[in-house]
């Protein structure tokens, strides 16, 4: 129970989306690419890993595998007929079933480890095996609907890791905050009428899917109310986050009061990350981990499991994610962020964060906070 649980597999390295110059298959007028490629490529992962392990906060953490998910496991949020389709395309030599989520040979078996891992943290969690947990999961999968995969996402891994959850625990509000800077709209649709499972996403206006904000979405039916969106200016970066947290995500788990939180932890909102233009800094995700830390122990025993999402800049990634890590373990190794210093001189001036601030609590009033 003093270690925090961390999940992850070698194999979920082996994921591969073909041959594509960042997110653009090859071919026509866009070359082949001369490195690694394709943007949600396993290095990022790789090297997070990698500098877990060489700061020696591995020896401080529970690191371990899991299960695949389960065809029953997946059949929860999936119909038969998409994983039918999925399997059959996997086992041949793979292909595209929806919008930018191509994937290679074999890539179905690995889709199902990823949401395992998922599996795995909220397990280790509620059975109080551990005091939080990690999964390192790849593919990511908070933008995977229930039918039709998107976005690198090929199954909706935090969903099924919630339904599996409810399945063998019986936990029954559960909180989703989702700080990856691209909308998760995936998890948005799974639970748009469930008033039991509160969906927060912080994102990056209009930036994936394609001129999608998901500002004007409140859920529907039974859920109206739990499902809350907090677009953000393009660059509005740490303070946007911070004030987002104090007005509208800390409100929402007050008013909610979940039994398990879950976060999609995308490190994509990072300064130099490709397919966004945000200017978050390691010490924004650690500030924002913390704040979900103090949450959970408010409100749901401490309980707390954080799922991969996306995160493009194999440089920035590591420190970012040892930054998460380290505060679910309450450890700080002796590695420093070497962008840290640089990435707060150039956060957005006072101007522009009292614009975006007026934004936020535009928002938070239309969502009664």
């Amino acid at each position: 129970m003093n270690r925090t649980a961390f999940f992850t597999d070698e194999r979920t390295f082996w994921h591969t989306g073909g041959t594509h110059a960042l997110l653009f298959p090859v071919g026509g007028w866009v070359q082949p690419p001369s490195s690694a490629g394709y943007a949600e490529s396993p290095d990022s992962k790789r090297r997070f890993l990698s500098l877990v392990q060489a700061s020696g906060l591995a020896a401080q953490l529970d690191l371990r595998s899991a299960p695949a998910a389960t065809t029953d496991d997946l059949l929860r949020i999936h119909p038969a007929s998409y994983l039918d389709a999925f399997r059959a395309l996997s086992d041949a030599n793979g292909g595209d079933l929806g919008d930018l989520a191509p994937f290679g040979k074999g890539s179905y078996e690995i889709a199902a480890l990823s949401a395992g891992l998922a599996i795995g943290a909220v397990d280790a969690v509620l059975d109080s095996r551990a005091r939080h947990a990690y999964a390192l999961s790849r593919p990511p999968g908070h933008h995977c609907l229930r039918d039709r995969p998107m976005g690198f996402c090929l199954l909706a891994n935090i969903p099924i890791a919630i339904e599996a959850a409810r399945a063998k625990h019986g936990v029954g509000r559960v909180a989703v905050i989702d700080w990856d800077v691209h909308h998760g709209n995936g998890t948005q649709s799974i639970y748009y009428d469930d008033p039991n499972t509160l969906t927060i996403s912080l994102h990056q206006d209009r930036c994936f899917p394609p001129g999608y904000s998901g500002d004007a979405d409140r859920g529907a039916g039974a859920g109206v109310g739990a499902n809350l969106n907090v677009p953000l200016l393009a660059g509005s970066g740490d303070d946007a986050y911070r004030y987002a947290f104090e007005r509208i995500v800390l409100p929402a788990l007050e008013r909610f009061r979940p039994e398990l939180i879950v976060v999609a932890s995308g490190l994509d909102a990072s300064a130099v990350d490709p397919l966004a233009r945000m200017q978050l800094h390691s010490d924004s995700y650690r500030f924002m981990t913390r704040a979900v830390i103090e949450a959970a122990q408010r409100h749901c025993a401490g309980r707390v499991a954080i799922v991969h999402e996306g995160g493009y800049s194999e440089a920035y990634v590591p420190f970012c994610g040892l930054a998460i890590v380290e505060e679910l373990a309450g450890v700080r190794t002796e590695v420093a962020d070497p962008l840290l210093e640089l990435a707060i001189e150039q956060q957005p001036g006072e101007r522009f964060l009292a614009f975006q601030r007026g934004l936020i609590d535009e928002l938070a009033a239309s969502f009664g906070f």
